[in-house]
């Protein structure tokens, strides 16, 4: 093992994890501003469907994706546990509702897989990684593949 694949090995991923459903999943905490509650949505006339519309956070309006539509999951009503993760992603700041957001964690890169063909039902263009935890699994969500370059142009315009 040379000095560059040993650096790798322990190198520590730090991310923020969440649910969605019943799967958990992780993204680099360095693309995650902040994480806030479930405020009022302003829904946007003819938005794709996985968008839910626009919230104003301190002056800025920024487009928020339902993540369960998104993955082509069924809806679910808003709790106590409805979390908006506010990410930038290619100069725009965008906020996925999850339905719970769990912890950060740090994990050895040296645990993280290539993703399989199909994760959780899920195209695998979206996901990083699969990283393996003593009792779970945790699937990293690469973000800057979560939305095309349609979408963000069509986000770009709300």
């Amino acid at each position: 093992m040379d000095a560059t694949q040993k650096k790798q090995d322990d190198e520590l991923l730090q991310l923020v994890t969440f649910s969605i459903g019943d799967e958990e999943f992780g993204v680099d905490i360095l693309k995650v501003q902040e994480i806030i509650r479930t405020m009022e949505i302003t829904k946007v006339p003819r938005a794709p469907e996985f968008v839910e519309g626009v919230i104003n956070l301190r002056g800025k309006v920024i487009p928020i994706i339902d993540l369960r539509r998104r993955f082509g999951l069924d809806s679910k009503s808003h709790d106590k546990h409805t979390r908006i993760i506010v990410i930038e992603i290619n100069n725009m700041i965008v906020g996925f509702v999850v339905d719970s957001v769990s912890e950060v964690l740090r994990i050895p890169a040296s645990t993280v897989e290539p993703p399989p063909p199909v994760v959780a039902g899920l195209e695998s263009e979206y996901i990083s990684g699969v990283g393996k935890l003593q009792d779970r699994l945790l699937i990293l969500l690469d973000l800057d593949k979560l939305l095309s370059n349609d979408d963000m142009s069509i986000l770009g315009h709300i």
